[in-house]
C-alpha cells in the first residue's frame, strides 16, 4: 500500500516539475512545508538533475525551493497560533514547549535540517510565538541549505539521481505513517468535540 502511494506521489512530483518548471518547485516545496507529505527528497534532486541538463539554473532552483519552504512554513506558523489555547497542558504540547525553552528560536533552524522534523517545525514555532522576523530568517537559511544539499546531489548524480530514492524511502514511509496518525488524531478530536 505505502509503496504504491509513494510511487504515485513521486509521479505527481515529477509531472508537476516537468510541466510547471520553477513554479512547480515553488508549489511543491510550499505544500511540503505546509505539512503535506510531498517529499523534498524527490523534488530537489530531480530539480538538480534538470539543472545538470541545462533545463534549470542551479542557484535559481535552490532559491525557489527555499522560498517555497518559507511560504509553506508561514502557513503552518499562522495556523498554529489560534490553536494554542486548545493545546495548552496536553502532553505533546508540554514536550514541545520544553524543547523550545531548551533550544529557543534556534530550534527552527535546526529543525529545518532534520528530515521529517523539518516539515513540522513551523507549527510549534507558531504555537510558542517565535518572533516572525527571526522565524523567517532561520527558516529561509535552513531551507536554503537543505535545498542546496538535495539539489547538488541531483546535479552531481545526473540521470542517476533516482538512485538516492531508496535511502530516502524510509523517511517517506515515516511521513506516510505520520500523515495517517495525524488524520486519525484529527478525526478523533472532531468526534470528541461533537
Amino acid at each position: 500500500m505505502f509503496g504504491s502511494l509513494i510511487a504515485k506521489i513521486s509521479s505527481f512530483v515529477l509531472g508537476t516539475i516537468n510541466g510547471w518548471g520553477y513554479l512547480g518547485i515553488f508549489a511543491l516545496m510550499t505544500l511540503e512545508s505546509a505539512n503535506i507529505p510531498i517529499p523534498s527528497e524527490i523534488i530537489m534532486p530531480f530539480s538538480g538533475f534538470l539543472a545538470s541538463r541545462g533545463a534549470f539554473n542551479f542557484w535559481f532552483a535552490v532559491t525557489v525551493g527555499a522560498l517555497g519552504n518559507l511560504a509553506g512554513s508561514l502557513i503552518s506558523y499562522a495556523l498554529a497560533r489560534p490553536l494554542e489555547p486548545r493545546l495548552q497542558g496536553k502532553k505533546h504540547f508540554l514536550m514541545a514547549e520544553a524543547w523550545f525553552k531548551r533550544f529557543g528560536e534556534l530550534s527552527v533552524f535546526i529543525g529545518r535540517l532534520v528530515p521529517i522534523v523539518r516539515t513540522f517545525i513551523s507549527f510549534p514555532a507558531g504555537l510558542f510565538k517565535v518572533k516572525l522576523g527571526r522565524f523567517v530568517i532561520y527558516t529561509f537559511i535552513g531551507s536554503f541549505l537543505w535545498s542546496l544539499l538535495l539539489t547538488y546531489i541531483g546535479f552531481v548524480l545526473g540521470e542517476n539521481w533516482i538512485k538516492i530514492e531508496p535511502y530516502f524511502r524510509k523517511f517517506d514511509y515515516l511521513i506516510a505513517v505520520a500523515l495517517i496518525v495525524f488524520l486519525g488524531w484529527f478525526i478523533y478530536r472532531r468526534r470528541k468535540a461533537q
